[in-house]
């Protein structure tokens, strides 16, 4: 049976408080200068990205020393182990996920808090928004017609196919009292 574990992302309910971003880092004992998970704020309002655990992940394929990994869920994974810091990943991912670690001279990224959820709990950036804008699903089962593959400030998806839907931004209906 197919599996592939990807986050759902809705925009319209992010009010950029960072509380996934934060719960990352505590989960996974990361400093300030490796971020796996990180909030940004465009013209449409704010934005949530980690590592897209693609289905044809850049890194994957450009990893000299096959450090990268695909688990049966879909998630990619990288053993430090094998990792020799040579950067190529991050030069390749255009999401910006693998983040280069001074402190171990290693590459590191999100793993989806696999460990997590292998005891049948949720990612900590999923279970740490308070407006559920952020949400896990398995995409092989997922199906919503107002989801999306892409929103403004994503790079383009053809090359990688992120394991990332999107509920984008909608226009907002203004209702003024009439005397």
């Amino acid at each position: 049976m197919s599996k592939q574990m990807g986050f759902v992302f809705n925009a319209d309910h992010c009010i950029g408080c960072t509380s996934c971003e934060i719960a990352c880092r505590n989960e996974n004992h990361t400093d300030r200068n490796v971020r796996w998970r990180k909030v940004s704020k465009s013209s449409q309002g704010f934005l949530s990205l980690s590592c897209n655990h693609c289905n044809s992940p850049e890194c994957f394929r450009v990893c000299p020393e096959n450090a990268f990994m695909k688990r049966h869920d879909g998630i990619v994974l990288i053993d430090s182990n094998l990792c020799t810091g040579c950067r190529l990943c991050i030069a390749a991912c255009p999401y910006e996920a693998p983040q280069f670690d001074y402190e171990t001279n290693k590459v590191s990224k999100c793993q989806m808090c696999y460990p997590r959820q292998d005891r049948g709990l949720l990612p900590a950036c999923v279970e740490a928004c308070s407006t559920e804008a952020l949400q896990l699903v398995d995409l092989e089962n997922f199906y919503d017609p107002q989801a999306v593959p892409s929103i403004l400030g994503i790079p383009d998806i053809r090359i990688t196919q992120p394991s990332v839907v999107f509920y984008p931004i909608t226009e907002k209906k203004r209702h003024f009292l009439v005397e």
